[in-house]
């Protein structure tokens, strides 16, 4: 019977996580194929003053049983920010990666198995549906940009607020653009911003900015959030446009 290994897992990470994990496992290990931490947890880049532990479940076959059972625990450990776990099947992964190709291709890169077989390792990702993806995502993001900067009514807590929230969802869309730009992608979220640069040959500056807002809490003036909207917004609409003229 397989056991439950985190050595892959940062040690604060695993240590919020594994008590969890092991509830789980008590009551409902011959039901699940597999394990799997993803995300920062497993990288360099875990802060674990702001960063969730993020996991994937992996059912032999969707039980509503062991939603009942996994519910009631999040209250109980999302204090200690591990976050909700995904819950798919093997079936599921089969026939979703031309749906969810960049979610997928992230989850390969970046992805500790904890327990059971690892799925994720050789999952075919084409690029075809890749780039759709980024194109609809990138567009997305550009109205998701508009709508956040009206809401925020000009309050310059909302602002950087938004944009540190927003990069996070960022860096997993780079990482496809750097394969779709036939270049290996970094695991680490400010290298993965420069291999974008690198890959696409364009100024990616306002990202490590936005990035750097995140992590190091630097307080902005409105006059400064202003203008990284603006840049922001242009190099994310850049971004589209060269995806635009990828051909298939």
């Amino acid at each position: 019977m397989p056991d439950l290994t985190l050595h892959a897992v940062q040690p604060a990470a695993a240590k919020r996580i594994k008590p969890f994990l092991d509830e789980i496992l008590e009551k409902y290990r011959d039901r699940i194929h597999s394990i799997y931490i993803t995300g920062t947890a497993i990288t360099d880049d875990y802060d674990e003053k702001v960063s969730d532990v993020n996991s994937i479940f992996v059912l032999k076959e969707i039980d509503i049983k062991f939603l009942e059972i996994i519910a009631p625990l999040g209250k109980k450990y999302g204090k200690s920010r591990v976050a909700a776990p995904l819950i798919m099947t093997p079936d599921y992964i089969d026939s979703s990666r031309d749906v969810f190709p960049v979610e997928f291709l992230n989850f390969k890169l970046i992805h500790a198995t904890v327990f059971g077989e690892d799925i994720f390792k050789n999952i075919e990702i084409r690029k075809t549906d890749l780039r759709h993806q980024c194109e609809r995502d990138l567009k997305t993001k550009l109205i998701w940009l508009r709508q956040g900067y009206l809401s925020s009514l000009g309050n310059r807590k909302t602002l950087t607020a938004g944009f540190a929230k927003s990069i996070t969802g960022y860096i997993p869309l780079f990482r496809a653009l750097i394969v779709l730009f036939g270049k290996e992608p970094p695991v680490k979220q400010r290298e993965v911003i420069t291999a974008l640069s690198e890959a696409m040959n364009i100024n990616t500056d306002i990202f490590a900015t936005v990035l750097k807002e995140k992590y190091d809490r630097i307080k902005l003036s409105l006059e400064e959030l202003n203008t990284i909207f603006e840049d922001y917004y242009a190099a994310t609409e850049k971004l589209g446009k060269m995806v635009d003229e990828i051909k298939e």
